[in-house]
């Protein structure tokens, strides 16, 4: 792999022969700053001519696919898809940036790395550390660009304004205030003044603010969603199920489910061998609502469900549950690993593609998660109707980098859903 310098520059053949590669974007992040991954695809002018080629959380997708924004692998803040050969000649250069929504600088980043993969090979990466820095807020990372053939430059041009400076550089026009509005909340129930006087309220305040601003972010503040949790309680669980982390887990995705359906109402489903429909969790039950539910006194597992995995038999019950739904319906499956049913499993995500349902699939620090790991390659669906990801250790990550992660594909979902008439 090709170790590029500050102001490195070569022919992008050099580093890869493909029109196709995908851009990662890495940082170590200690104080769980909000970091935004954005690509500009600018003209000869250096100016964005054309903004359907301005690709950020609002807009993840340009004209034909040419660039994407994709949910980064573990340890990642996001990736970008790239084909050359989509692209109109109107966008002779793309430019990879990072910028701080909120507090804080550049400098407050120990160090970042951004990285182009080919052919599912990592082939160049350059580096910068937060020492050359002062109170820039956002950062020109790396530059793709024509002249004369496609080439490549590590940059690492740092800016003080963040990406409202960023884009009037490249002659673009915010579309929305500096300061912006407020997100709308649900129209029949206000989430925030109803947990205030939760027992636990401050911290499911905190929560609803940091779920309201994902859902802005990705462009589905006024959806309306159902929201089902299906929880794996094998024997590999218990660690988890005993120190909290999965009433942790509850709690996170509860908030969610609450601020994106108007019933109150989180659905909720724990498997192993079998599996088993539990009581909706909601604001009144929420605290303690796993040691309640699933262990006995001693800290053992009440329902009985059988110490292996055995995920086709639960996901086939909320296909049956759910195909006729008149909502969109997003189904959290959490494991920490140990699938092996691929060939039911791959039945029925793609017999569901046909339905409103998308499975959003978390790893939660385990380990073999099979089939599950290669969502993207399964053929034979109307629509890509699931998504991946896995956590190592729940405590390291932020609310805000969760819950991005889990509403990272939902809108892609969603628009495609539309488009093929399976939602309305």
């Amino acid at each position: 792999m090709l170790r590029f310098s500050k102001g490195q520059k070569s022919p992008l053949i050099a580093v890869t022969p493909l029109p196709e590669f995908t851009v990662a974007v890495r940082f170590k992040n200690p104080q769980n700053l909000t970091l935004d991954a954005t690509l500009f695809g600018v003209d000869a002018q250096d100016q964005l001519s054309d903004d359907r080629f301005f690709c950020f959380f609002n807009q993840p997708e340009s004209p034909r696919g040419a660039l994407r924004l994709l949910p980064g692998q573990p340890g990642e803040l996001q990736r970008f898809q790239v084909n050359l050969s989509l692209l109109p000649e109107s966008v002779r250069k793309l430019v990879f940036t990072v910028s701080i929504d909120g507090n804080g600088t550049m400098r407050d980043f120990p160090e970042g790395q951004i990285t182009l993969l080919a052919g599912g090979q990592e082939v160049m990466a350059f580096q910068v550390t937060g020492t050359e820095f002062l109170k820039e807020k956002a950062l020109i990372f790396l530059e793709v660009y024509f002249k004369d053939q496609w080439r490549i430059g590590a940059v690492g041009q740092g800016f003080s304004g963040g990406l409202s400076q960023l884009l009037r550089h490249y002659g673009g026009v915010e579309k929305t205030p500096t300061a912006p509005k407020p997100p709308k909340l649900s129209k029949s129930l206000d989430l925030e003044k109803r947990v205030q006087a939760h027992p636990s309220g401050q911290k499911l305040i905190n929560l609803v603010k940091t779920v309201n601003l994902t859902l802005e972010k990705q462009g589905v503040a006024d959806e309306k969603a159902a929201v089902v949790l299906v929880m794996d309680a094998t024997g590999s669980m218990k660690n988890a199920y005993r120190s909290g982390t999965v009433q942790q887990v509850v709690d996170r995705i509860a908030v969610l489910a609450m601020r994106l359906d108007d019933d109150g109402k989180l659905e909720s489903w724990f498997y192993a061998s079998e599996h088993h429909h539990t009581e909706d969790v909601t604001l009144q039950n929420l605290d303690g609502y796993v040691a309640r539910t699933v262990l006995t006194e001693s800290g053992r597992f009440l329902l009985g469900l059988g110490g292996a995995n055995n995920e086709p038999p639960v996901m086939r019950a909320l296909l049956e549950r759910h195909k006729n739904s008149k909502d969109p319906v997003l189904i959290l499956f959490i494991s920490d690993g140990g699938v092996s049913q691929t060939g039911a499993i791959k039945q029925v995500i793609t017999e569901a593609a046909h339905f409103p349902i998308f499975w959003q699939f978390i790893g939660l620090g385990g380990r073999n998660y099979g089939v599950l790991e290669k969502l993207d390659a399964l053929e034979g669906r109307v629509v890509d109707n699931a998504n991946f990801f896995a956590v190592d250790d729940l405590a390291e990550i932020s609310d805000a980098e969760l819950y991005r992660r889990m509403l990272a594909e939902f809108p892609l979902w969603l628009k495609a859903a539309r488009e093929k008439r399976i939602l309305r």
